[in-house]
C-alpha cells in the first residue's frame, strides 16, 4: 500500500487491518510511514463517527463500548 485511501469507511478498514496484522505497532508510527498527521487522522474519521481506542489499537464507531 503506497498511500492511505481518501474515503473514510477504506481508510477505517485499512488501518484497522495494518494495525491488527502488526505492520505498525501504534496509529503514530502508522502516521509516520505515510507522511500524515495523526490528529488529521482522528479529526478526519471524528466527522464520520469513528473514534480511535488506543487500548484496542482501532477506530471504533462512535459509541461502540464492546
Amino acid at each position: 500500500m503506497d498511500h492511505l485511501p481518501k474515503d473514510p469507511y477504506m481508510l477505517v478498514s485499512s488501518i484497522n487491518m495494518l494495525l491488527r496484522d502488526d505492520e505498525f505497532e501504534s496509529l503514530d508510527s502508522l502516521c509516520n510511514s505515510f507522511n500524515c498527521a495523526e490528529s488529521e487522522i482522528i479529526d478526519y474519521l471524528a466527522k464520520y463517527d469513528f473514534v480511535y481506542s488506543s487500548e484496542q489499537k482501532q477506530f471504533r464507531p462512535s459509541g461502540y463500548n464492546a
